[in-house]
């Protein structure tokens, strides 16, 4: 299955191979900020959530800037600068004393990371045809989680509070591994460059923005698919979850951990045997499966709070469930997004396109964590639960109504032709 879901391109496995790379340094510190901001650091708590909260209202605003520049100077020319900034400002956290240089760390990233998303993945379009980029991309997102997972490990066994250079030591070793994927794009000299032919002299200027992207119905109604469901899916993981579990479900931060290492294991276990079994079957309904799964992961966890201390054990055991469940969900969702999102793209704006994808994960980010507080407050939980639930479904039909749109290409319902297993070649 590896090997199938492997794209016949080597340049494409080499930036697979960065995607590996970079994610192992994003898993040393992604669960730690926060910790390391107020424990570390000496910021409050809210002083560290306005600077968390910063760099991603940053890395939303200069999105869709970062989506124009690639479709005018080609994602190498944005992505081997951003990656280096971002860099610079993962490895400067290990510098930071003081809530003002928090917020200019903050700032550094969150303009290094804004194109990072939408310009590697126009790459990854660019050296894939229609044919494989839903496998291709569904490997991208295993390996994503892999190396996440794999950093956590380390970073689990080094990490000391009373020890600031061991925070220092992984937010370095962070800053390392974004340099790989760009000495491999550096190695690529011909990967990367813009998509659509310059004009010429006598050539009308082309007239394509994000109005004309947004003009595009059926991928319209693939944006507000997607702000629904990730709304009230992947927005509520960090706060949702993670406050219902503790608060109504009363586990244990610790069972909290269990579930999130759960969740992982359930990606990059499942997500090749997944994309093999989506082959040539309906992408959109395979959204709308995802909205279903996603809904089922949180009624397992409206069940557990019902549960409750009653029997802590079930209840605990509800709560890794929900999040293997809502893993499960992902493999599907991660493949198939970006797979249909290129296929409604044109080389001229599929920067563009891609960043508006990244877009919706940025926006149901902000949305998602303010909602979910007052919502969990309520009715112990009971509300949330009823929203989250709701909103998934809402989701599945919004997928099932956008099948009417998309040709049957489009949807992934025509079989590609049979791929010839790569020849063995070195990453």
């Amino acid at each position: 299955m590896l090997r199938r879901a492997l794209p016949a391109r080597p340049e494409a496995r080499r930036i697979l191979l960065g995607t590996l790379l970079s994610a192992v340094g994003r898993g040393l510190t992604l669960p730690f900020l926060f910790i390391y901001l107020t424990d570390v650091r000496g910021l409050t708590d809210t002083r560290a959530g306005l600077v968390i909260g910063w760099f991603g209202a940053v890395t939303l605003a200069l999105s869709p800037v970062g989506g124009t520049l690639i479709d005018r100077f080609g994602a190498r020319r944005v992505v081997l600068p951003c990656l280096a900034v971002e860099a610079v400002g993962t490895g400067s956290l290990a510098l930071v004393d003081s809530t003002a240089s928090a917020f200019a760390v903050a700032t550094l990233i969150a303009v290094g990371g804004s194109a990072l998303w939408s310009g590697q993945t126009t790459i990854l379009a660019s050296l894939t045809d229609d044919g494989e980029r839903q496998r291709v991309f569904g490997l991208q997102f295993a390996l994503l989680n892999l190396g996440i997972g794999v950093g956590g490990l380390i970073s689990g066994a080094i990490v000391d509070t009373a020890r600031p250079i061991t925070f220092q030591a992984i937010y370095l070793l962070d800053a390392l591994t974004y340099l790989m994927p760009g000495l491999i794009l550096l190695t690529l000299p011909h990967v990367g460059r813009r998509l659509a032919a310059a004009p010429t002299a006598g050539d009308r200027p082309s007239t394509g923005g994000y109005l004309t992207v947004l003009r595009d119905r059926p991928f319209r109604r693939l944006v507000i698919f997607g702000l629904v469901l990730t709304t009230c899916g992947y927005a509520q993981i960090e706060v949702g979850f993670t406050a219902y579990s503790v608060r109504v479900v009363e586990v244990t931060p610790r069972v909290v951990a269990w579930a999130l290492a759960g969740n992982t294991v359930m990606i990059v276990l499942s997500q090749l045997l997944v994309i093999r079994r989506m082959e040539g079957r309906s992408r959109t309904g395979a959204l709308a499966a995802v909205g279903a799964v996603f809904a089922t992961a949180w009624l397992v966890l409206g069940a557990a709070g019902l549960i409750g201390t009653g029997n802590a054990l079930v209840a605990a055991l509800g709560v890794v469930a929900c999040a293997a469940i809502f893993g499960f969900g992902e493999t599907m969702l991660s493949p198939v997004m970006p797979a249909l999102t290129n296929a409604l793209a044109t080389d001229e704006l599929r920067g563009r396109y891609n960043a508006m994808s990244s877009i919706i994960f940025g926006v149901s980010g902000i949305i998602g964590p303010v909602t979910a507080g007052p919502l969990i407050g309520a009715a112990d939980g009971k509300i949330w639960v009823v929203v989250v639930v709701g909103g998934c479904l809402t989701a599945s039909a919004l997928a099932l109504s956008l099948r009417r749109l998309l040709t049957p290409a489009q949807d992934g319902r025509l079989t590609p032709a049979p791929a010839r297993d790569p020849e063995p070649a070195a990453l």
